[in-house]
């Protein structure tokens, strides 16, 4: 029947079952329902609806539990269907869910069994602060507790606990703590002198923390504090100062408490105010006070410091209500200062004092030196204790220059003071406020010495000036001492008055050297000594003569000594014409002097001197001539120009002027004499013949003596040739060089001739002096020389005049103008000729055309060339020409065929018995002439054999056998070559056929 669409629901409901179906087709007439045990098949309810009824509950059911539902429907004409479906009932939740935390990381869960059936349990816990999933368990449907470990401490945890029957659930819920962990590693700290620092570690496991803090010194309670998770410092404020307190911590998490751990501290003290230190009543103490500052304290700490290092000396300790104390027994002159320390538990606060003195003593052993310095005084003394010094300084009766100095100084130097003045010092010792009592000394500056001493002669030679400039203020008077220079020995001493600024010492030795010393005088000192040294003027000698020895260089000086002191004697010979003198000096005791190796032929002066010091007396002139010498390395060059020569040589006789005298070398008479002044070394002569011998010879004059030189022969320089030129020999490989003869001598001509470019050592060549041309031989063909002539007289050559000409090239051989068997080209070779070239130049004529038809230039290595394109069966001419510059070489002329075309359109016929005619077309020019041949085909015999002209086209062979086979084939030929038309076969007629 009809299906009914069956569906079985429970609807959240743990006992019931709602079974709905479709209205068949036709609609029913009622229904009859059966729910069934689905183990055993019990029937265990029924039930029957009305027509137009589609839905049925079955109750009173088992929770969980797998039933079988039968629907059957009654439908018109007693006919009935049904369908069956399996269900189940929704479980239903457990009962009496609780949780309990047996330790800070887990929780333990019970619950009894629900009602009915069930499949098992599903249990899910989650953290209730962030609700994220902490375990997810499936339990067997026995299963009643279950133990959750690994669980955050004091935290709170909600369970869902889910009785599964098939795809149903039931759930029941429950929510716990976990026991809190107590916080580890609790610290307490001061922050300042009214605050405290408590921190902790491992905060996380607790919901709340409380803390109490306790001040120990009152017992009373200072703050609690009550803390979420979380918080692992706090500040507590507003605590007293050096006080020491207790704190206390508990970990709370739902409705369990744990107590945790506690920390002890003491808050900062604060430092002590106004701290002073001042000189108390009795000598070498100090008294140090103090304001207490609020807070607490165990006690102060009193620390005594000294100097500037503010190194301990003394340390008291005092109570907690102390406000002074005082200091015995000090140092005197020594700087204090005192440090208050409040001490609380480990903790202090201090506070430093500004700095006190005890009173200083006067310094010992004062002592003011002048130390030979005209400008400055010495003060020194023992150092005594204190700050310092306080220093002063007056002249007699003149203000006081005071001066302060830091402790560590004992001594100290006054500068720019007046000279030879006496001067009172005074030195105090200071200690802060304090000053000892002076002590004091006096002493003199030294004097200074006089300035600008001198002690000169005034051209005097007996006497001697002294003046000076008097010294500054403090000066009483100066004292002198005149001393002889060589011998130490004292000649005047005397002392003068301070306004003097001069003395004359008189009746002195001439020419001889005196000291002066002076000083001034200024209380027990005398100023550093000036000195002064100067000489008397000497006599001048007198009879002084200059004789000639008769030696060729030698001059002898003679003179007498005058009165008095001589150091030595100076004498100078020297000439006008000479830069160069001659300075000797002698000993006092010498009377005469000869000078050796002076210029020859010069005119010398001698001037004796007496010398003593820097002074001097000379004597009148004396004067006489030496010899002259000849002149040496006369020599005669080429001047400027083919017309001048050159005279030079070497001065080295003297005298006052020179003679050259010129002359032909071939005729020994004079034909130029030209005077030279002496000094010169050279001498240019003008207007001679090029190419020519010359002779020269130089006389030296002075005074009455002359001497002549060696005489020196020379050339002027030949004159180049003219009008060069060079042309190539067109029968050898040689040049013909021509010129014209220059003006002038020369005794011959030197010809070069270089290959153009070559480094190779150029081809030499001497000729006459009167040849005018010659023919240079054994050249390279084809190659450019570089011909260079010059003209030479003596050793001298002129310019040289160059010229560059090219010998004919060589024209190539061994011409082959060949065939390669093509009707359009031919192979030309030829073998490379010897010598340069610019270019090779082909040129092809056809003999057959009469005309030249092709022209070709290659490069100057080829060796062969190919011509393409040409008439087939026609003779060519070819000639190679080598080229340089406008000069040429041709070859000899060869020829050559090409090929000829075959002829076409071979036919064959026979108008009678024993008669074959063949015929044919030439191609293109066709050939020289034509071949005909004919063959019997049976026997291959040779029938017929004929050679025609180039203009043929036809030919008739007669007596030929009749009815009888003839092959046939005609050849065009051009020159050696020949080429053939394909064998044609044809019969001849039988006696008595008709034509066709």
């Amino acid at each position: 029947g009809p299906l009914l669409n069956l569906s079985v629901s429970a609807h959240g409901r743990s006992d019931s079952l709602l079974v709905s179906w479709d209205e068949p087709q036709g609609n029913a007439e009622g229904y009859l329902l059966a729910l069934f045990s689905l183990g055993s098949g019990t029937l265990l309810q029924n039930g029957s609806a009305g027509p137009n009824t589609t839905s049925f509950w079955f109750r009173g059911l088992t929770p969980g539990t797998h039933y079988k539902v039968e629907v059957k429907a009654t439908l018109a004409c007693m006919e009935t269907t049904s369908q069956t479906l399996t269900a189940q009932t929704s479980p239903s939740p457990v009962r009496s869910l609780s949780l309990s935390s047996g330790s800070p990381a887990s929780l333990d869960a019970s619950w009894l069994h629900a009602q009915g059936q069930r499949d098992g349990y599903h249990l899910r816990l989650y953290h209730s602060d962030s609700q994220a999933l902490v375990s997810n368990v499936s339990l067997p449907p026995s299963a009643s507790t279950f133990l959750f470990q690994g669980l955050l401490p004091g935290s709170e945890y909600a369970l869902k606990v889910s009785t599964l029957a098939g795809a149903s659930q039931a759930s029941t819920s429950a929510h716990q703590w976990t026991a809190p962990s107590v916080p580890t590693q609790l610290r307490l700290s001061p922050g300042s002198s009214t605050s405290l620092v408590a921190s902790w570690m491992d905060a996380a496991g607790a919901a709340w923390l409380h803390l109490a803090l306790h001040n120990l010194l009152t017992q009373t309670v200072t703050t609690t504090l009550s803390a979420r998770r979380g918080l692992t410092s706090y500040t507590f404020q507003h605590l007293h100062p050096g006080t020491q307190y207790w704190l206390g911590l508990n970990a709370t998490a739902g409705p369990y408490t744990v107590a945790g751990p506690n920390a002890t501290a003491w808050t900062y003290p604060l430092s002590p105010a106004n701290v002073t230190l001042s000189g108390a009543e009795e000598q070498s103490s100090l008294l140090a006070r103090w304001s207490s500052p609020a807070g607490e304290r165990d006690f102060y700490l009193v620390t005594l410091q000294e100097g500037e290092d503010s190194a301990p000396t003394r340390n008291i300790s005092v109570g907690g209500d102390s406000s002074h104390v005082t200091f015995h027994g000090l140092g005197p002159g020594r700087q204090y200062c005192v440090q208050v320390t409040a001490v609380a538990g480990p903790y202090r606060a201090s506070a430093l004092s500004t700095a006190a003195w005890t009173e200083p003593l006067a310094p010992a052993a004062v002592r003011l030196s002048s130390q030979g310095s005209p400008s400055s005084l010495l003060a020194s003394w023992e150092e005594a204790m204190g700050e310092g010094y306080l220093l002063e300084l007056s002249p007699v009766g003149h203000p006081v220059k005071k001066s302060l100095l830091l402790r560590g100084f004992t001594n100290f130097t006054y500068e720019g003071l007046c000279p030879g003045t006496l001067y009172a010092f005074e030195v105090s010792t200071l200690a802060g406020p304090h000053t000892s009592s002076p002590q004091r000394i006096t002493n003199w500056t030294y004097p200074l010495p006089l300035e600008q001493l001198t002690l000169s002669n005034q051209g005097q030679s007996s006497s001697l000036q002294a003046s000076w400039r008097a010294a500054p203020a403090g000066s009483s008077g100066y004292i002198a001492t005149l001393w002889e220079a060589k011998s130490q020995k004292q000649v005047r001493n005397m002392t003068v008055g301070n306004t003097w600024t001069n003395v004359t010492f008189k009746d002195l030795v001439p020419g001889r050297q005196y000291r002066l010393e002076m000083a001034a005088l200024a209380g027990p000192y005398r100023s550093p000594v000036r000195a002064a040294t100067d000489w008397t003027y000497p006599l001048a000698p007198a009879g002084v003569t200059l004789t000639n020895t008769r030696r060729p260089l030698g001059l002898s000086a003679f003179w007498d000594r005058a009165a008095g002191d001589v150091e030595h004697f100076h004498l100078q010979l020297y000439s006008k014409s000479h830069a160069a003198q001659r300075n000797i000096s002698v000993g006092p005791s010498t009377h005469n002097f000869t000078f050796l190796g002076l210029s020859p032929g010069v005119q010398y002066f001698l001037k004796v001197t007496v010398l003593a010091g820097p002074y001097r007396s000379s004597s009148h002139f004396a004067t006489e001539w030496t010899y002259p010498l000849s002149l040496a390395n006369v020599t005669l060059q080429p001047g400027s120009s083919p017309q001048e020569l050159l005279v030079s040589w070497v001065e080295s006789g003297g005298g006052r002027d020179h003679l050259v005298q010129l002359s032909v070398a071939e005729s020994l008479s004079v034909i130029r004499n030209v005077s030279v002044p002496r000094g010169a070394t050279q001498l240019a002569l003008e207007g001679l013949v090029p190419g020519s011998r010359y002779r020269v010879e130089i006389i030296s004059q002075a005074g009455p003596h002359r001497i002549s030189s060696q005489t020196a022969v020379g050339y002027t320089v030949p004159l180049p040739p003219l009008s060069l030129s060079a042309h190539p020999v067109s029968t050898a490989w040689a040049l013909a060089v021509h010129w014209e003869t220059p003006p002038g001598q020369r005794d011959r001509y030197l010809l070069s001739v270089q290959e153009e470019g070559s480094s190779a050592p150029a081809r030499s060549l001497e000729m006459g002096k009167d040849s005018t041309n010659v023919t240079l031989t054994q050249l390279e063909p084809g190659t450019c020389y570089l011909v260079g002539i010059w003209a030479v007289a003596g050793p001298y050559q002129s310019l040289p005049k160059n010229i560059t000409s090219c010998t004919a090239p060589a024209a190539p051989a061994n011409l082959n103008f060949t065939n390669p068997g093509s009707s359009s080209e031919l192979y030309l070779c030829w073998s490379k000729p010897p010598g340069r070239r610019d270019h090779y130049r082909v040129t092809l004529y056809s003999l057959s055309a009469h005309s030249r038809i092709g022209l070709q230039t290659l490069s100057p290595d080829a060796q062969n060339f190919t011509w393409a394109h040409l008439e087939a069966g026609s003779r060519f001419a070819v000639q190679v020409t080598a080229v340089r510059d406008s000069l040429e070489a041709s070859s000899r002329n060869v020829t050559q065929w090409t090929y000829p075309l075959a002829p076409a359109n071979l036919t064959l016929g026979s108008p009678s018995a024993s008669v074959l005619q063949v015929s044919w077309a030439a191609v293109g020019r066709g050939g020289e002439g034509y071949v005909v041949d004919v063959y019997d085909t049976a026997s291959s015999s040779h029938a017929g054999h004929i050679l025609l002209g180039g203009g043929a086209r036809s030919h008739i062979f007669r007596n030929l056998s009749p009815g009888t086979h003839y092959s046939v084939a005609v050849r065009a030929t051009a020159g050696p070559f020949h080429s053939s038309t394909p064998n044609a076969t044809h019969c001849t007629r039988e006696y008595g056929a008709l034509l066709a």
